[in-house]
């Protein structure tokens, strides 16, 4: 009963906080003796601080404001893709208090290789973070590939099978990505998140839930076909949207997205004949999803969101075009405001959720 209480009185903090003991024992209908007690406890946890006096709307004298506190405690969100290493400490209060990034070349990669790379970069992020004052109190990792039951189940750009991840909540990064779209970026409570990388997934967020499918498998829009017989795909299938919309199609010879950039902006042909194409291809994929699923908008995360400006047109035309007898509107069409940093900070917003669901758990009270 106590963990229950604690959940429900710090739940109350971070959804409409600060409020005042009296005022949480009002909303939460505990007596005003637990709701203090239980305040305590997540004083001394560090998870919650004290401000100015205020008035509660009870009567008497004014009291004092409990809010979330960024101060003691913090999350780690990490990422493993295909060219980087990343780590994110963030607070409680969703702020982001280290953000650390390894360039790499992790294809066809020795998984144990790289996980002994990532250990090295949570000590050292997490060295950083104490000497800042943080508790790192855990830790959850993005994967580019598919992940059931903990284990990342296949990986194909990394080379990876049935690779598990001791110590670690890991999952698919298109689904963190969305959520950290969820939780730092628009918070919208309904959108398809696509994530563009050399590989692309997508994150079905519904009512604030990612949709994962019965196996953990949901998302996998880089491999829907959008040419036929077209060329072959790392998945095994050909024509898929990641051959003609992936990292490596936009880019061609340039090695970087922002070599890209800077080649649009210019008005290169060849750099603004890829974007087209890709956006085309964007656009059919995504008109299939819209009818399979209905999502209330759209947001280009990953490389698509510097992208966005070239890749817009044509996704838009090819969604109006192929949407408008059956639906009238395609769905808004948006950029990710948090762009790369979508998934590690997915990671780490996912143990804050488990320390507001939990925080008795968590940390131990």
């Amino acid at each position: 009963m106590r963990a229950r209480n604690l959940a429900v009185v710090l739940g109350a903090i971070h959804g409409t906080g600060p409020h005042t003991r009296a005022a949480l024992a009002e909303m939460t209908g505990l007596t005003k003796t637990t709701v203090s007690s239980l305040v305590a406890d997540l004083l001394e946890a560090g998870v919650v601080t004290e401000s100015g006096a205020v008035r509660g709307g009870e009567r008497g004298r004014p009291g004092v404001a409990v809010s979330l506190s960024g101060h003691r405690v913090a999350t780690l969100g990490l990422e493993i893709n295909i060219d980087y290493l990343a780590a994110c400490v963030v607070d409680l209060t969703r702020t982001v208090r280290l953000r650390r990034t390894q360039p790499a070349d992790n294809r066809n990669s020795n998984p144990a290789e790289i996980l002994e790379r990532l250990r090295d970069l949570v000590k050292e992020t997490t060295v950083e973070a104490e000497s800042a004052g943080l508790r790192v109190i855990g830790a959850a990792l993005a994967v580019p590939g598919t992940v059931e039951g903990g284990v990342l189940r296949h990986a194909p750009h990394l080379g990876w099978r049935d690779v598990r991840v001791d110590d670690l909540t890991i999952d698919n990064e298109a689904n963190l990505a969305a959520l950290g779209e969820l939780w730092f970026g628009s918070r919208a409570t309904d959108f398809l998140y696509v994530s563009g990388e050399i590989g692309i997934g997508a994150g079905l967020v519904v009512g604030d839930t990612v949709f994962r499918g019965t196996f953990g498998q949901a998302g996998e829009l880089g491999h829907v076909v959008v040419v036929p017989d077209g060329p072959a795909c790392r998945c095994g299938g050909r024509g898929c949207l990641e051959v003609y919309a992936g990292q490596d199609a936009l880019l061609g010879p340039l090695d970087s997205v922002a070599a890209l950039v800077a080649r649009l902006e210019s008005g290169d042909r060849r750099a603004l004949e890829s974007c087209e194409h890709a956006g085309h291809a964007l656009g059919v994929a995504l008109t299939s999803a819209v009818h399979l699923l209905d999502p209330g908008r759209i947001v280009l995360g990953g490389i698509f969101a510097p992208l966005f400006p070239w890749l817009e047109g044509p996704v838009a035309d090819g969604l109006g075009t192929r949407l408008g007898h059956m639906r009238g509107t395609p769905p808004p069409l948006v950029v990710s405001g948090i762009g790369a940093d979508a998934a590690v900070l997915g990671a780490a917003g996912l143990v804050i959720q488990r320390v507001l669901a939990d925080p008795a758990e968590v940390l131990g009270l």
